[in-house]
């Protein structure tokens, strides 16, 4: 007889003579040696990266994105028998749902409605998730890149409100300093006496020069 240990975070699918006879959960286990294979699978959740592509939006504005996916084998059998590389049948769905999303919305859209989309990708590729055996526990939009002119455009507009709100604060302190001195004359024209006194009092300083006029 022979001897495995599963480890808590394993599974192993046991096949003998090419089908499929059991698979041990975590323990130590007996079995027959004899023409069996061993398959080891991983049940950690892992990282799976979306390579980043271009997608062409409803406003005809193409965008790079690239989202971020993180799975766990929810059922080792499947999860070894559909596909030699599940990894490489999983990407393929999350961009054709990737391009549904974007490509249905607007630029404007697409940025504001990440979470929505996140929703619609998930939904989109729990069909194919089952069929590989994984259960899907994040699936995001992790970037969402535009275009270098609209980069520019955007930094542009950026740039033309800030100017805009630095001279509407000049012109703010302006209207203020004019009205300052307005309320100023109007203060001396009602009361020559407090002209007098300013006069007097800036003739203490030292340095001053009055010059007074008949």
């Amino acid at each position: 007889m022979a001897h495995v240990v599963v480890p808590v975070w394993e599974r192993v699918v046991l096949y003998r003579e090419g089908r499929l006879e059991r698979v041990f959960e975590p323990g130590r286990h007996s079995y027959r040696g004899s023409r069996t294979q061993l398959i080891r699978v991983d049940t950690r959740p892992r990282v799976w990266p979306v390579p980043g592509q271009e997608v062409l939006t409803a406003d005809s504005l193409v965008v790079r994105v690239s989202v971020h996916a993180e799975v766990t084998v929810l059922d080792p059998v499947r999860y070894v028998e559909v596909a030699a590389d599940p990894q490489q049948l999983f990407h393929p769905a999350v961009q054709l749902a990737l391009r549904e999303a974007v490509g249905s919305r607007s630029l404007e859209a697409a940025l504001a409605e990440r979470p929505a989309m996140n929703a619609e990708l998930v939904a989109a590729v729990a069909p194919v998730a089952e069929r590989l055996g994984i259960g899907v526990d994040a699936l995001a939009i992790r970037d969402l890149m535009l275009p270098a002119e609209v980069r520019r455009a955007a930094a542009e507009v950026v740039l033309a409100r800030q100017r805009g709100l630095v001279e509407l604060e000049r012109a703010r302190s302006e209207a203020a300093a004019l009205r300052a001195l307005a309320n100023t004359a109007r203060l001396l024209a009602e009361h020559p006496d407090l002209l007098r006194l300013r006069t007097l009092q800036a003739a203490e300083q030292p340095g001053a020069t009055v010059v007074l006029t008949t």
